[in-house]
């Protein structure tokens, strides 16, 4: 399980699946608004980034250098697509939830926090749901 401590070390960390083949890499992180801990990833699966699908993080690993997803390439490559760059509507998260077989009433509203940075070393700090600055601690 990612925890809020571990967002720091996300982006553009590679993904891994659970058949251990890559999938492609970290993009942004999209957080609870009630919790503030994170619940879904966006991973660029091809060459050129332009492509992010929805990974939900409930079952995620961060190793060293490496997040391990539940899920192959070919589950994630085959994600509904949804809009990046801002909230998660609750109509996309039910698309979302279904597709990845996750149970109902998850929760809603989440917002993105991890944008794109050139270095994993600097920690990332970003927006609450209350749009108030929100650090993070090192791990």
């Amino acid at each position: 399980m990612v925890i809020q401590a571990d967002l720091q070390y996300l982006n553009g960390v590679d993904v891994y699946g659970i058949d251990g083949g890559k999938i492609g890499s970290a993009g942004q992180v999209y957080l609870d608004d009630r919790t503030g801990e994170p619940e879904w990833i966006g991973v660029r699966t091809d060459v050129f980034g332009a492509t992010e699908s929805f990974v939900p993080l409930d079952e995620a690993t961060l190793t060293d250098d490496r997040l391990e997803v539940p899920f192959d390439r070919d589950r994630v490559r085959g994600a509904p697509r949804i809009h990046a760059g801002g909230d998660l509507n609750p109509a996309d998260e039910d698309e979302l939830d279904t597709y990845y077989g996750l149970g109902p009433d998850r929760g809603h509203l989440r917002k993105y926090l991890v944008t794109e940075q050139p270095s994993r070393a600097a920690p990332i700090t970003g927006g609450n749901a209350a749009g108030e600055e929100q650090g993070t601690s090192s791990r």
